[in-house]
């Protein structure tokens, strides 16, 4: 990125004091509704190799914090992390201090402490520090390295105004799609936004396949914009089961019998989903666990309806 570039201010890499802890930084309140898009503040730019960015987009492919982002924020998020090399019985966060920065783990043990109990250990992956920052409280465990490491470090406030504003952003793109669902008024509110936070946007070409038949379920779909087609293959052909469209949903119905996907689905039209992973769909849909469950005795309804008898019906879950 040039340095040319507005709005940013452009640093060299620098040793950073870690032994000074910030105070009070709770009052520094930061309200993303209010927070202008013209108005995004100077953003700290530290310039990488081409190895250490290659490195570092390795280390946070698999942040569910960053899946949200679009490419010109993950642009930003890259840029303003710094490396961090950590020493053996190194603290690098400490129980009831203030939140300053948020770390990505690319290398090293580190162990998590609260209230002097072991209870957690990271081996060469993961993340913490975030939670401090998200709900602006103090921070709820210790988190000490037990071997010579390397972290990725973001600043307070570049984690605010990047990941907290787009997870609002997400969060008011997604309401209306969610309210719409009937299925989810068994959530209440925060448990919808922890659901618009996990969700992932997809989008699909007319006649492109989402589903295949017999596949491991992955997750489940909420349907943004478009429809697509649900069909089955009966004796090596395949006929249509039923067509859904924005407000609707699918891929539910393996997760909850654990069993593969009885059904293929192919976009009809560009087709846009909201696509939530199994393992955000087993701790977050809890609650819509029996409306699920009665779907089940639907969906075997209409298809007997279509195929004149529930023969092989049930082998397909």
């Amino acid at each position: 990125m040039s340095s040319e570039t507005t709005g940013l201010l452009r640093v060299e890499p620098q040793a950073r004091s870690f032994a000074v802890r910030r105070k009070s930084v709770f009052a520094e309140s930061y309200d993303p509704e209010n927070d202008a898009d013209d108005d995004e503040g100077a953003t700290a730019i530290f310039p990488k190799s081409d190895e250490q960015r290659a490195r570092l987009i390795e280390s946070v492919k698999h942040v569910l914090l960053f899946r949200s982002l679009e490419q010109e924020q993950m642009s930003q998020v890259l840029d303003a992390m710094f490396e961090r090399r950590v020493t053996p019985g190194e603290l690098i966060i400490r129980q009831g201090d203030d939140g300053d920065n948020f770390y990505v783990i690319e290398s090293g043990v580190y162990k998590v402490i609260v209230n002097d109990n072991h209870i957690h250990t990271y081996n060469n992956s993961g993340i913490f520090g975030e939670l401090a920052l998200l709900y602006n409280m103090p921070r709820a465990a210790t988190v000490q390295a037990e071997t010579e490491g390397l972290l990725w470090a973001m600043d307070r406030q570049t984690f605010r105004r990047i990941l907290l504003k787009s997870a609002f952003k997400k969060r008011k793109m997604y309401e209306s799609l969610l309210n719409s669902v009937p299925m989810l008024k068994a959530l209440q509110n925060y448990e919808r936004m922890n659901l618009a936070d996990a969700l992932i946007s997809k989008r699909y070409t007319s006649s492109e396949r989402i589903i295949k038949q017999g596949d491991v379920a992955d997750g489940m779909y909420f349907i943004e914009d478009g429809t697509v087609v649900v069909k089955m293959d009966q004796e090596g052909s395949e006929i249509e089961i039923s067509r859904l469209s924005k407000g609707e949903y699918f891929g539910e119905l393996a997760l909850v019998t654990h069993r593969p996907r009885a059904a293929s689905v192919y976009a009809e039209t560009d087709v846009k989903v909201a696509f939530l992973e199994v393992e955000a769909f087993e701790r977050l849909l809890g609650p819509c666990m029996d409306i699920m469950k009665r779907n089940i005795d639907d969906y075997e309804t209409q298809l007997i309806k279509i195929f004149g008898s529930k023969n092989n019906i049930t082998d397909t879950r």
